[in-house]
């Protein structure tokens, strides 16, 4: 199937080179590129792409952009997926684009191939993240996540003892089916779990859920 690419990136040689890579490619179709952010807004409304790809110099102007991508999509579930390129050792930079909501992360040095399967994985709906950030979650693992400050919030009060394990095991991978064999719990009763955690804390996608979980020291605290 055919995925429809937007790309918005500020550097022109950096957009330019995007646009011919991935226009080349035989199942990806790049429909428009820009430099700004409220035109990539416009065209997001108007043309419906599956994933934007989002360079900008500055995190918080990326993490504004795929927050307002998905509040303008109706329902929620329909925004495009994003992925963004970031600068490398950002880890707190990396923790806000996962909650606001991007699918694909990579690092500005990617390679062609890691920005075409990053594309491809984030078209299928899937989350796509590059070796460093990787690197970085198994570092904060390893460390106690002493490298990030969490703030457990007023949204984990909200969430029930066998929610807060359910999100505790969806930060630390673990498929549903793998939840219900863990809690040994139903897999429509994970899927309920997950649909009222969701609601509660205001999240959409499986990869917001991940770093709601590191953020607020569940993973942490079941480790």
């Amino acid at each position: 199937m055919l995925s429809r690419i937007l790309l918005c990136e500020e550097l022109p040689l950096m957009r330019e080179g995007l646009h011919t890579l991935l226009d080349a490619l035989p199942d990806i179709d790049v429909i428009a590129s820009t430099e700004s952010r409220m035109e990539t807004l416009q065209l997001a409304r108007t043309r419906s792409p599956d994933v934007i790809l989002i360079g900008v110099s500055e995190v918080a102007s990326a993490v504004r952009l795929v927050r307002s991508l998905g509040e303008e999509a109706r329902p929620p579930s329909t925004a495009p997926g994003s992925v963004v390129f970031h600068n490398r050792g950002d880890d707190r930079g990396v923790a806000e684009l996962l909650r606001a909501g991007t699918r694909g992360l990579l690092n500005r040095d990617a390679t062609s191939a890691e920005v075409i399967a990053a594309t491809r994985a984030v078209a299928r709906g899937r989350a796509s993240v590059g070796p460093d950030v990787i690197d970085s979650l198994v570092e904060w693992f390893r460390d106690g996540f002493t490298a990030l400050r969490f703030d457990p919030g007023p949204e984990v009060g909200s969430l029930t003892g066998r929610e807060r394990q359910v999100l505790s095991l969806v930060g630390q991978g673990l498929s549903v089916d793998d939840i219900a064999k863990d809690l040994y719990i139903g897999v429509s009763t994970v899927r309920t779990h997950l649909h009222r955690i969701r609601h509660k804390i205001g999240l959409g996608d499986r990869a917001q859920l991940v770093a709601f979980a590191y953020r607020t020291g569940l993973v942490r605290h079941a480790a």
